[in-house]
């Protein structure tokens, strides 16, 4: 089960207290003080990992806490530390404080570790407050408590390119076709259920990583369909695909392309501006293949870049994988991104 939201309580360990203690040795009826400081709590540290991709396990287990610090003792002997929290959790996870809503911490790379609360400090013992003065003192510190907070954690899936469109646009099919994973695919609205990823080979010793998440439709931003609550994974891609199924009348597929871009910007402005390109899918089926040449000309006619593709015989797709390629690579360099369609680019359709 995909779970990509999860509400916690975090607690870190207490400081153990400090020792009242004093020397009783033969012969030295008096001795002075020898009381240990307390250990200090445990903190509570997130790392992110790359075996896990949900955040399932939080909804039977919402309460972290960390051991406290056990007291010092007699004979000047420090309480052990209590032992750290080490929480695993999917790369790409975000933590914020669920009051303010600041974010805590951004996991973003694998092994990365952020200590999201910070154990109490341990308390003194009297051995401290020994002086010229005071050659018996009786007073210890009580350890500090830890750190306390309640927590909205947030998955938000690393992708470079990530997959738009309506529902039964196509999506999943070609994801399973670039890539090892199998989504659950039908003829009918609303298959997918929850995101996909997929590390797709783009020769030359490059891979990316592609994300499906569900079909939207109008409304989504403000939870409508199954797209609003899976947005937030395409929200760090480099690069959306909008697929466009090619087999639906012209008027039909540019008014579904409108209401997603609406959606885009309603839900995060920052979405909707990344790099887009238009991908004209089914093109096996008939009726696609005629309506080719009118889709393109249409969604140029938006500003896009088009290339059509097959994802059941694999038309299209290695154009579609040297653009991805190009986009990428300019992308990351801050360049901008070589038309699809330009000259020597493969992506045209017969």
């Amino acid at each position: 089960m995909f779970v990509d939201t999860a509400k916690l309580k975090i607690q870190a360990g207490d400081g153990g207290d400090g020792c009242l203690s004093f020397r009783r040795e033969k012969f030295i009826p008096k001795g002075g003080p020898d009381g240990g400081d307390g250990g200090r709590g445990g903190h509570v540290i997130f790392r992110a990992t790359s075996s896990i991709n949900t955040l399932l396990h939080f909804r039977h287990q919402p309460h972290l806490r960390a051991k406290s610090g056990q007291a010092g003792m007699g004979r000047r002997m420090h309480g052990a530390d209590g032992e750290d929290l080490l929480v695993p959790v999917p790369i790409g996870t975000i933590v914020r404080e669920a009051e303010s809503g600041d974010v805590i911490a951004d996991l973003s790379e694998d092994e990365q570790e952020i200590t999201i609360a910070s154990g109490g400090r341990g308390g003194l013992g009297n051995d401290h407050f020994k002086s010229s003065t005071n050659r018996a003192p009786r007073r210890t510190t009580k350890g500090k408590p830890g750190e306390e907070l309640e927590a909205d954690i947030e998955l938000k899936l690393l992708a470079d390119v990530g997959l738009v469109g309506m529902p039964n646009a196509g999506k999943s099919t070609l994801i399973s076709r670039i890539s090892a994973s199998r989504p659950k695919i039908a003829d009918y609205p609303f298959t997918t259920l929850e995101p996909n990823l997929g590390v797709v080979d783009l020769g030359d010793y490059r891979s990316c990583v592609v994300a499906d998440i569900p079909g939207l439709i109008p409304g989504a931003h403000s939870g409508k369909g199954l797209g609003a609550q899976f947005l937030r994974h395409v929200d760090r891609c480099s690069l959306l695909l909008h697929l466009v199924d090619a087999s639906v009348p012209l008027g039909r597929a540019l008014a579904d392309l409108d209401a997603i871009t609406r959606e885009l910007e309603l839900f995060s402005p920052s979405l909707a501006s990344k790099p887009r390109l238009a991908v004209m899918s089914k093109l096996d089926i008939t009726e696609a293949r005629n309506n080719a040449g009118e889709f393109r000309v249409g969604l140029e006619l938006r500003g896009y870049d088009v290339i059509g593709i097959s994802s059941v015989t694999g038309e299209g797709l290695r154009p579609l994988f040297g653009h991805i390629s190009r986009a990428l690579t300019h992308l990351a360099g801050g360049l901008d991104i070589p038309r699809a369609n330009a000259p020597g680019s493969g992506a045209e359709v017969s």
